[in-house]
């Protein structure tokens, strides 16, 4: 079966490159061992913010009083939270197969593998079959990195994915790793009364995002009785126990769950890259501006080329990707790419930091103002706090911003804009924002 274009993997980078590849004539076929949607959709980005928006809700209600409500009966009941989790998994899921049905794209559900070259074409076999495409699209994604900690093997312990999958919950809780994934879980867990712990080798929790927001947001957990050991590396783990070193002591952290989140690397293995000539750097497929890997007209897009392992970004290079087939010149650009921290509160952040723009040594001003000068952000979290910065180069260009607080990765988008056009403050601050809305506190930075 010959195709003009074959994606392994569907992900989110794989699903819309095959979309807007199809959408534009050419004959695709997409190859996905497991579930179409990939770790963002069945293990990742959607399940995850489906837990935590019961969590968030049990929040509200339990703080209700602050509002005039009274709510003493609010409980979780997370055999109802897990089954819904389902339901909308499969929902989301039977989206994506009907809109690359429709499309015309071959769905085919086997492990996919590419076996060589010949003139033109790349051979793929899947399963018993063998294919041949002109093009092809890389877009295995990642899975969770486990660290060859002693011990850690004779343990059980729990990645992101067993984590999603719990009929239980555990009465404490350690979190090897700060990131956002892990943050993300803390924010959950903690919420339900699990006693948490978190275990950082970095001397701040979200490692490249501004550490202002992220210091803020760690003491909002410590309120809460969250316990965190930054700049402590972990040596050993024993059944029930972390240990670990800090400032050269030693310290056991005891535990009934743990979860290990120090981050991801990217699936490359069993692909047969090496019989075409695809090269790696860092355990990672090595691409170009346009996607292009090392061979003619092979692609990697997603966490498999490890520049940026969000969604969002694989979302964008696989139309990047699918362009550069079809002869245009598009090339990817990641000086806009959002980070979210869907936590409670949350963190937005896009382009540069005061930490990096620090480091390189560049000038530049900051224009922060907090939450609370919107009159919406006061209504909707009662006795709530946070913070919004834009910062830009001495001519005012916004080089990058940095929210935290409820709403603040629906209200980011015109600072994403802002950041990706080059936009200055005065620019900024011209654009008429609707009254009362939270997002109007970009405007409102903008002008101090």
């Amino acid at each position: 079966m010959k195709f003009d274009l074959a994606i392994i993997g569907a992900g989110p980078g794989g699903t819309d490159a095959a979309e807007h590849a199809a959408a534009r004539g050419l004959k695709v076929v997409i190859f996905e061992k497991n579930k179409l949607g990939g770790v963002c959709l069945n293990e990742g980005c959607i399940p995850t913010k489906t837990l935590l928006h019961s969590a968030h809700l049990l929040a509200e209600a339990r703080e209700g009083r602050k509002y005039g409500l009274s709510i003493p009966e609010a409980e979780l009941e997370l055999s109802k939270v897990m089954a819904r989790k389902g339901k909308i998994l499969k929902k989301l899921s039977a989206g994506i197969r009907m809109n690359l049905q429709n499309l015309g794209v071959e769905i085919v559900t086997e492990e996919a593998h590419l076996t060589g070259r010949s003139g033109d074409a790349y051979q793929i076999q899947a399963g018993e079959a063998p294919y041949e495409a002109a093009h092809v699209i890389l877009a295995t994604g990642s899975r969770a990195f486990v660290p060859p900690i002693p011990g850690l093997s004779e343990v059980p312990y729990w990645t992101a994915k067993e984590a999603l999958e719990i009929d239980t919950l555990p009465s404490s809780l350690a979190v090897l790793g700060g990131g956002v994934i892990g943050m993300e879980f803390v924010s959950f867990f903690s919420t339900l009364g699990v006693e948490v712990t978190v275990i950082e080798m970095l001397p701040k929790i979200l490692g490249p995002m501004d550490e202002e927001l992220s210091t803020e947001l760690q003491k909002s957990f410590e309120k809460k009785g969250g316990k965190f050991h930054l700049e402590t590396k972990v040596t050993a783990v024993r059944e029930g126990v972390v240990v670990a070193e800090h400032a050269g002591e030693m310290v056991e952290i005891p535990f009934e769950k743990l979860l290990v989140s120090v981050g991801r690397r990217a699936v490359t293995e069993g692909l047969g890259l090496e019989t075409i000539g695809v090269e790696l750097e860092r355990g990672a497929v090595r691409v170009d501006a346009h996607m292009q890997t090392s061979a003619p007209r092979v692609y990697a897009i997603g966490d498999v080329n490890g520049v940026s392992m969000l969604a969002h970004t694989a979302a964008r290079e696989g139309v990047v990707a699918v362009d550069h087939i079809l002869g245009g010149g598009d090339a990817m650009c990641y000086r806009a790419i959002p980070g979210i921290v869907y936590t409670h509160p949350e963190i937005a952040s896009v382009g540069c930091t005061e930490q990096e723009l620090q480091a390189e040594g560049r000038a530049y001003e900051v224009h922060r103002v907090p939450m609370t000068l919107s009159g919406r952000f006061v209504i909707e979290n009662e006795q709530g706090n946070g913070i919004c910065k834009l910062l830009t180069d001495e001519q005012g260009v916004v080089l990058g911003a940095h929210c935290l607080g409820n709403g603040s990765s629906e209200i980011l988008v015109p600072a994403i804009m802002a950041v990706q056009c080059g936009l200055k403050l005065s620019d900024l601050a011209k654009v008429v924002f609707p009254h009362p809305t939270v997002c109007e506190i970009l405007r409102l930075a903008a002008l101090h």
